[in-house]
């Protein structure tokens, strides 16, 4: 007898539910045990998570705020891997987009409320789409990797707002501390109910509708899958592959740098060192959870706004350190990955044949 691994002629649609779903308790599991070596009961461990993260009005609001820039990223990501496109570089991208929106809040001398949105809106699309552009144009052009240029651009972008914020931003009056001024009134959103909950969650709503619209319901949307399944039939069909690579790539960075906006807008009102925590690294688990689709981005987002807000509580109560969380974020990952294993093949137990 031995084991062989067998390519499904088809995966059913069930499979292609249960699978993720089944990696995500297998992280719950593989993470208790984490827990229960540090000496902390797993189930109370997660029914804290729940409690601190929905169970009041506060913990509730702040997980929305912490899925804004996830699901903005996240959709970002989730557009270049639908044509097979790997854009790592969301995290530099949010950077680049704060920074954008930020030389305006400061810099452009407007003071009307409005015409400042839409300004620091454009500045941060534009700043964050051309910094993936760059991937783009060397993909197309050159079949550069944009694995590499992507990720290597992250750093790129951090030390560069870190210059900034260091140096010619830094605001005079904060203590020699790396952040800039903080922003008027006129640029910052409105917050609702008394909490941090601002209007960058319900533009990440309008962006994953329109996404959504766009990818099922136009003919860009249509190349651009075609695009990712079968690229040599996409050109014979006269499609123009390499154009198309470097605008998936611009609007995949253009949405992120929207996620830097959301932050500076919304949240810290200033440009400061640490900007992001992660999020565009963790937008790329986002994208794969949710299948490339733009609702389940939001869904997928919610719950990690959720473990985000949850893990603080862990910190708070057992003095689990924040690596804790990043470390689940690692493991849904890695069985993810195990899952889309499983959908594609299965093993099959063949007896062998005895002669003579």
């Amino acid at each position: 007898m031995k084991l062989v691994i067998e390519r499904r002629d088809t995966s059913s649609t069930l499979m292609r539910f249960a699978a993720p779903v089944a990696s995500i308790f297998v992280a719950l599991a593989f993470a208790g045990f984490l827990l229960l070596a540090a000496g902390i009961n797993p189930l109370e461990a997660y029914r804290e998570i729940l409690i601190e993260a929905v169970g009041s009005t506060y913990g509730l609001s702040e997980t929305l705020v912490k899925a804004t820039p996830l699901i903005l990223a996240g959709l970002g990501v989730s557009i270049a891997f639908r044509m097979q496109i790997w854009n790592i570089g969301a995290e530099g991208q949010i950077y680049i987009g704060a920074m954008g929106a930020t030389w305006v809040a400061l810099f452009s001398g407007l003071e009307n409320h409005w015409m400042l949105m839409i300004t620091m809106f454009s500045a941060a699309f534009i700043c964050g789409g051309l910094w993936a552009g760059v991937a783009g144009f060397l993909r197309a052009r050159w079949s550069v990797n944009e694995v590499i240029v992507t990720l290597l651009m992250n750093y790129i972008a951090i030390l560069l707002v870190d210059y900034l914020v260091y140096g010619p931003w830094r605001d005079p009056q904060g203590f020699n501390f790396p952040l800039t001024a903080q922003f008027a009134d006129a640029a910052r959103f409105a917050s609702f109910f008394d909490t941090r909950l601002h209007s960058g969650f319900f533009l990440a709503l309008v962006f994953a509708l329109l996404l959504y619209l766009f990818m099922e319901r136009t003919v860009w949307g249509y190349q651009i899958k075609v695009i990712g399944s079968n690229p040599q039939a996409a050109r014979y069909a006269g499609m123009r592959t390499g154009q198309a690579v470097f605008w998936v790539l611009f609007l995949s960075g253009a949405i992120a740098g929207v996620a830097g906006f959301s932050e500076v807008a919304g949240l810290q009102y200033r440009l400061q060192h640490g900007l992001s925590p992660g999020y565009g690294y963790t937008a790329i688990i986002i994208a794969w959870l949710a299948r490339r689709s733009a609702i389940g981005v939001v869904i997928v987002s919610l719950l990690m706004g959720i473990l985000l807000v949850g893990g603080d509580s862990l910190q708070m109560l057992w003095q689990l350190p924040i690596a804790f969380v990043y470390a689940f974020q690692g493991l849904i990952l890695f069985f993810l990955l195990g899952s889309d294993f499983f959908i594609q093949y299965r093993l099959k137990l063949i007896r062998g044949i005895r002669h003579g």
